[in-house]
């Protein structure tokens, strides 16, 4: 094993020596960052336009949608710009409905593609019974099937967006697709109320809660979407394959908190034993396994049964703290024993352990490699990982690194192992087919983590603010690193540790977020960038672990696409529904009603529409944004406005200009600024004279050009 002398390539830092980390936009909400798009989508492919001057045709689209932290933006890229942009198809059929409630299940047919969509009020009782209240969780529900035989379609990647329509508004075939057309590019479009493609940011705090986060927007402006109680502090976390359930161990009392995470509510708290630490799901999610934190000589786990909640066996395996893996089809369960130096074997069916197997000094991690068909094992005390053959129920390799091993991880193609050693900062690569070590990397010192995108291992550590990257190309010859500044200051400062992962793959490609608890933040790094891209406050707690659920479109049972949706103020909203193949877009109709418990919220009481003299702005030209702001209830032009203020940000948040617009009589407004570099531009609007804040009108965008 050759030691890699790979040197760091160094981020830029500010003068003072910390770092230059990208600009956020405190007016927001308070507590706002943006995120990297989610996606990159072909307009081409949409089967909604037609691109002429050059644009390339694509067969199909390549649709996952795209997320900005900024509110209510979703934002399109790669769209070719440079001339005329779409020629609108023939119109597509609109829904008939012709029920006596507007919210009643709604079909649309054409082409041989049959849509029933219908949205359904998760709260029951007389309060609903007139449909979908506002500031409420309703389920929102496609059901696509082929008209003739019946089959379901399965594997769609649907799109989907609430937005309030205009006060008498008809919305036709044409205006539909014009809509989602909007939504899909950048420039000064409409925007929609809700987007439904989009994910939530969960933190593991340090007291007895967990911060939920909506990237978009929440009801009322808050990105704190909501926040879980807890009878204590989390210690580890995982969620189920369907993204349903959540499930939180709490050393301090005991207990399994099991999550709903359609209503936010704990439906749970299960007795687990002494000390309950690590948990870990069973690959068909039928049992929980607990592991207990260095209780006693007969230490081990607890599995419970999560259909009935119940615990349904408790197996003792040896003394000390306890890591958990699971062969792929779950048959075998394998748990290490610190103190006692083994790891057990567990049949995974019957719940009964099989064999205890001498291992080495401390046993920290354990990790199952579905290509070779073996269990790997870091050794603590010794420096070793071990390579045991749950067939043989023998060991059959051992690598020697050095003392002080603790976290293992294999890469999803099973080709490579890394297993992290803060002691002596590195992280030693390894490869699974020959169980050779190939690479000792150095990291930061006392690293602890470690996770995966397509191109990068990314490595926390906890005595700095930084994040050592190493290139997964060629890691078979060599292991190059880089590093980016994940906040401020040393995550260990804090004093908040926890089991579960700081940092984890966002669902944009090639990007992380990492949680630091001594900023009280979290981060969102893209690679390719000198330093994170925005961050996200967590309101004052201490953020210990991070996890992402993406709670766009699901598909279950098959051909049928479901997800949950707060919904926004009372009125008249299209469902604007996107498939890509079987090409295909509609709007349906939904009513929401007020709700009586939350308090009245007047209109904003002006319109702002943008009036364009270029379509759009040029690297270092000024680029002049003039406006006409009316009432929003009798349209007549609003003069004399004094503070109508101007915010500019290039997304994703590293650029920002703010100045008051000026008046040019008969209610036109105009302010100018010059767009450093290519990208998107926000443009939003405040007039706290009116009482309108920057997250109450929705902004508009533009695209500048090189």
């Amino acid at each position: 094993m050759a030691e890699t002398q790979s040197a760091y390539f160094d981020f830029p830092t500010s003068d003072s020596g910390s770092v230059a980390l990208a600009s956020t936009v405190d007016h927001l909400t308070g507590s706002l960052t943006i995120l990297n798009l989610r996606n990159l989508i072909a307009a081409e492919s949409l089967g909604l336009m037609r691109v002429r001057n050059g644009c390339k045709k694509t067969n199909q689209i390549r649709l996952s949608l795209c997320s900005s932290v900024v509110v209510g933006a979703v934002v399109l890229m790669g769209l070719c710009l440079s001339g005329p942009l779409v020629e609108a198809q023939a119109p597509t059929k609109l829904a008939n409905t012709n029920s006596k409630s507007d919210n009643a299940p709604q079909q649309y047919v054409n082409e041989g593609i049959s849509v029933e969509f219908s949205l359904e009020p998760l709260e029951t009782g007389t309060a609903v019974r007139n449909g979908p209240m506002s500031g409420t969780d309703s389920t929102v529900r496609f059901k696509i099937i082929d008209s003739n035989t019946g089959e379901p379609l399965t594997n769609l990647r649907p799109a989907a967006w609430f937005d309030q329509r205009v006060t008498g508004q008809i919305t036709t075939a044409k205006d539909c697709r014009e809509k989602v057309q909007s939504f899909l590019q950048p420039g000064f479009n409409k925007r929609p109320s809700i987007d439904l493609n989009k994910y939530f940011i969960l933190a593991l705090n340090d007291e007895a809660n967990i911060s939920v986060i909506d990237p978009l927007t929440g009801f009322g402006g808050s990105k704190l979407y909501t926040l879980v109680s807890l009878a204590g502090p989390g210690a580890d976390w995982v969620m189920s394959a369907d993204k349903k359930r959540l499930y939180v161990s709490m050393s301090q009392v005991n207990e399994i908190a099991v999550i709903d995470t359609v209503t936010w509510k704990v439906i749970a708290n299960i007795d687990a034993g002494p000390l309950p630490s690590r948990i870990a799901l069973q690959p068909d999610n039928r049992y929980l396994w607990v592991a207990s934190s260095g209780v006693g000589p007969q230490g081990g786990v607890t599995v419970i049964d999560t259909v009935t909640m119940k615990v349904t066996a408790s197996i003792q395996t040896g003394s000390g703290d306890h890591e958990v893996a699971f062969a792929d089809d779950g048959s075998l369960v394998f748990v290490t024993n610190k103190k006692a130096g083994t790891l057990s074997l567990i049949d995974g069916r019957k719940l009964v352990r099989i064999k205890d197997i001498r291992i080495g000094s401390n046993p920290s991690s354990v990790a199952f490699s579905t290509l070779s068909k073996a269990v790997y094992v870091t050794n603590e005390g010794d420096g070793t990982i071990v390579v045991v053959s749950p067939t043989t129920q023998t060991t059959i390799a051992r690598m020697t690194a050095a003392p002080g091993l603790q976290g293992i991880r294999l890469l999803p193609d099973n080709r490579f192992g890394f297993a992290i050693n803060p002691e002596t900062n590195k992280v030693y690569v390894f490869d699974l087919t020959s169980n050779r070590l190939l690479h000792a990397v150095p990291v930061g010192p006392a690293a602890d983590q470690l996770t995966f995108t397509r191109e990068f291992a990314y490595v926390r550590s906890t005595a700095n603010e930084f994040v050592t990257m190493i290139k997964l190309a060629n890691l078979e010859k060599e292991a190059s690193v880089s590093r980016f500044p994940a906040g401020e200051k040393p995550p260990r400062d804090a004093n908040a540790r926890s089991l579960a992962d700081a940092i984890v793959p966002a669902p944009e490609e090639g990007a992380v977020l990492v949680a630091n608890p001594t900023d009280r933040m979290i981060y969102f790094y893209n690679e390719g960038m000198a330093a994170p891209m925005g961050s996200f406050q967590n309101y004052r707690r201490v953020p210990k672990a991070v996890l992402v659920l993406d709670n766009g479109l699901r598909e279950h049972p098959r051909g049928t696409y479901t997800t949950t949706v707060r919904l926004g103020a009372a009125g008249k909203y299209d469902v604007a529904l996107l498939v890509d193949s079987p090409r295909l877009v509609n709007c349906f109709d939904v009513t929401v009603v007020e709700n009586p418990s939350l308090p009245k919220v007047g209109p904003v009481p002006i319109k702002v529409e943008p009036l364009l003299e270029k379509a759009a702005p040029r690297v270092g030209e000024n680029f002049k944004v003039r406006v006409k702001v009316t009432d929003s209830v009798n349209g007549a032009a609003k003069i004399g406005l004094n503070d109508l203020g101007v915010l500019v940000f290039l997304a994703p948040g590293i650029w920002q200009h703010r100045e008051i617009a000026r008046s040019l009589g008969e209610g036109i407004y105009e302010m100018s600024f010059v767009p450093p570099e290519a990208g998107v531009y926000y443009i939003y609007f405040q007039s706290p004279s009116l009482g309108v804040s920057y997250n109450e009108i929705t902004p508009f965008t533009v695209r500048a050009t090189r």
